[in-house]
């Protein structure tokens, strides 16, 4: 199943990037540090996780580096996202380390589960809402989640992620978003 490209919101990477540069013991010095125009809010650090809020566009997301990564070219990092004007809540996805070969699986391992993934560069995302909603609930109970797949050089790669926290983090993201 393919995933449109239409139903990303515009944006989340730069977001996304940014915000991992202040996770998490960064966090109060750049909350201290943001200039006015960035409008982006912490919502808080929980333990391996935090949660940001950015105004415009209203998005809020949950946000996590892997403990042990690629070493690849770029920085990986999950998030868990919501964009209300685009009545998206909860949609999981993942920026590998590594560019990918092309037409290689990626699948996100949550404990015992397997969660195929659909790619594109170096993001992969659950291929509709429902795949999304079966990772969050997955992602709750969990220790730790890896995603595997095939970098464009020929060899398998896994990005591991610590969970601690991860709940938590879904939540505030969420709350940081509702009635606005």
């Amino acid at each position: 199943m393919k995933i449109a490209k239409s139903r990303l919101p515009s944006g989340p990477t730069a977001a996304h990037k940014a915000a991992m540069r202040v996770l998490p013991s960064c966090l109060m010095i750049a909350a201290l540090a943001a200039s006015p125009a960035s409008a982006r809010t912490s919502l808080g650090s929980f333990e391996s996780w935090a949660a940001f809020r950015d105004d415009a566009p209203l998005r809020c997301f949950a946000i996590a580096e892997p403990v042990r990564g690629s070493g690849g070219k770029w920085r990986p990092f999950a998030t868990v996202s919501t964009w209300p004007q685009a009545r998206v809540r909860g949609q999981f996805q993942v920026r590998l380390g590594r560019a990918l070969r092309a037409g290689a699986p990626v699948t996100l391992i949550v404990d015992d589960r397997k969660f195929p993934l659909v790619a594109g560069g170096a993001d992969a995302w659950a291929p509709d809402a429902r795949g999304d909603a079966a990772i969050v609930a997955a992602l709750r109970s969990a220790k730790s989640m890896s995603v595997a797949s095939v970098a464009a050089t020929g060899g398998g790669f896994v990005e591991t992620y610590l969970l601690k926290g991860a709940a938590t983090a879904i939540d505030a993201a969420a709350l940081g978003c509702a009635r606005r």
